[in-house]
């Protein structure tokens, strides 16, 4: 076995036959991304509903492939597993509990969401915001901190895509043009191809990701721990490691499982990844482009199924350790981003170490594609129409939001080419501390508007910034870098936990505060332009359809509330 491990240090020399593979592949998806404007044919793609929202008509088996492929990234296909060989099962087995509890979360929410959206055109969370509370302010502090938190997500996707070059071969040298043009011409064709077909691209190509992600994962789950002695040894070598004492810090490796002190941990870094997740643009982007309500709770049902298979991707990470793979990367320093892809090369023929680089590799193009569109969409509809253009018309904001798609990518391809990839990493883990400071504007206002507008900003404003001093004064005990991890000291428990979920807690708490003081002041809490009925409305009501034409022509009111079928329970 160790015969077959190659150290990329010393051995700089491409793969050739899985290359060809992973161009092979990469070549198919990017065909077909470009045909995707034939799937599900639209008269036009000048409107956001339409580019950016494939014309809200996705259904469940289409929905639940783009849903997979935009919440299960590249990058969790490159960082579970290196997480769990790095330092453990608190730092990487966590997103396993955290995909169960999520799913559940969004049957509850996620379909009124829908609704209301349809019912008024909305695009984006902070258009429901808007709607519900006519504040342009918190609508606004909601779009920032969306489109702001997406922004390294998208650079992380080039991660993954980086890692998988970099153990074929590519990426070593002086020759920054040389070093670098696979990646730009990667980019290159995402971009032209999301240019062209909008939200439509990354649906049809997620069927190809998902394909290849479930293939390789159960051929790696069901071959390789009998290479490596059964799974008996892997765990045993696993255990052996995480005890090991870590010289730079002076305490063991890692966990092997979550023991005495790291129960907080685990727990709130389960929860509240959970509950940020849906939060982010790109997956309420996702959602809002099913067809009903329905097909929303049907994925919530289905959707676990990638939760399994995350499972087993996360156990790889311990068989790399059972296996003796050594991630080194081309600057001869080791890298545990590079585990999986360099696990598969020494343990399986070159074609299908290809197979698995392109599984990474188009799973970086899917939900890169959709983390743009929905960043693009939240600028056009609630900075540039909002604040800009108020008059806008659909064709100007569908243009607005593909230049900005562009732009996005951009920014991302710059942001990893000149940065150390571990900032990309910090900013990431910033960004879902920031995302889910914007849970209680959102969520809760789906059920009732007993907060107030202003307390929500405050309680905003004040997670935002505990959420992001807490997470600058975490310090990396290796590099003595700032913004070195996502757990601090829950106070009043001395216990680590979750940043994210304190901030969160501490945010609820200002809102509640702010907004009893307001009510009882009989402070303004703005206009709703919802009503109860559209909360459950779904695509056979007539209402919806002639809304949604209203909004898109933008030339008739929402109509008389006496012409709403039925009555609706109050929210």
């Amino acid at each position: 076995m160790n015969a077959q491990i190659s150290v990329l240090a010393t051995d700089t020399g491409i793969n050739g036959i899985a290359l060809t593979v992973l161009i092979a592949l990469f070549g198919v998806v990017t065909v077909a991304g470009f045909m995707a404007t034939r799937f599900k044919r639209a008269e036009s793609l000048e409107s956001l509903d339409e580019w950016g929202l494939g014309g809200r008509k996705f259904g469940t088996w289409v929905t639940w492939f783009l849903l997979g492929g935009d919440l299960y990234t590249a990058y969790t296909f490159v960082a579970v597993p290196a997480a769990m060989f790095a330092t453990g099962a608190v730092a990487g087995f966590f997103a396993v509990p955290y995909t169960i509890v999520l799913y559940p979360i969004i049957f509850i929410f996620m379909a009124r969401l829908w609704s209301v959206s349809h019912r008024h055109g909305y695009v984006t969370t902070a258009d429901f915001v808007r709607g519900r509370y006519d504040a342009r302010s918190l609508s606004l502090a909601v779009a920032v901190t969306g489109f702001v938190a997406t922004m390294p997500y998208i650079a992380l996707q080039l991660v993954g895509i980086q890692a998988v070059l970099e153990v074929a071969g590519l990426g070593g040298g002086d020759n920054v043009l040389a070093k670098d043009l696979p990646l730009f011409i990667a980019f290159a064709l995402l971009a032209a191809y999301t240019y062209s077909s909008g939200l439509r691209a990354p649906a049809v190509i997620a069927f190809v990701k998902d394909i290849l992600i479930y293939l390789v994962i159960i051929v790696a789950v069901i071959y390789l721990p009998g290479q490596v002695g059964g799974w008996d040894a892997i765990f045993g070598a696993a255990q052996d490691k995480m005890a090991t004492v870590n010289e730079a810090t002076g305490k063991p490796t890692g966990s092997f499982i979550p023991g005495e002190g790291t129960g907080w941990a685990y727990a709130t870094l389960a929860l509240g990844s959970a509950l940020a997740l849906f939060m982010y643009p790109h997956s309420v982007t996702a959602s809002l482009s099913s067809e009903s309500r329905n097909t929303i709770r049907r994925n919530a049902a289905i959707l676990p199924a990638y939760s399994f298979v995350l499972g087993l991707l996360a156990l790889l990470g311990w068989v790399a350790i059972a296996a003796g793979t050594q991630p080194i990367g081309l600057d001869g320093e080791p890298n545990a981003q590079l585990v999986i892809p360099q696990l598969f090369e020494d343990m399986f023929p070159a074609w299908f170490a290809g197979v698995a680089f392109a599984a990474v590799a188009i799973g970086a193009l899917v939900p890169a594609a959709i983390m743009s569109i929905a960043a693009a969409n939240t600028f056009s509809r609630n900075i540039y129409k909002e604040w800009l253009n108020p008059a806008a018309t659909p064709a100007q904001e569908a243009k607005v939001s593909k230049l900005m798609s562009l732009i996005v990518k951009a920014f991302a391809l710059v942001f990893v080419l000149t940065l150390d990839k571990q900032n990309a990493i910090n900013f990431q883990l910033l960004g879902g501390i920031w995302i889910l400071q914007t849970f209680p504007a959102v969520v809760f206002s789906l059920y009732t508007r007993w907060f107030h507008r202003w307390g929500l900003l405050a309680g905003w404003a004040v997670g935002m910034v505990y959420g992001t001093v807490s997470a600058y004064n975490v310090v990396n005990p290796v590099t003595g870098k700032h913004f070195g991890g996502s757990l601090g000291e829950i106070p009043g428990l001395g216990e680590m936990g979750y940043i994210a979920l304190t901030a969160f807690v501490l945010n609820l708490l200002v809102t509640v505060v702010v907004t009893a003081i307001m009510n009882a002041m009989k402070v303004s809490n703005g206009r709703d332009e919802t009503i109860p009925f559209d909360y459950f409305a779904d695509k056979d009501d007539p209402k919806v359809q002639k809304d949604l034409v209203a909004h898109a022509h933008h030339d008739q009111p929402y109509g008389d509330l006496d012409d709403i079928p039925g009555n609706a329970p109050p929210i």
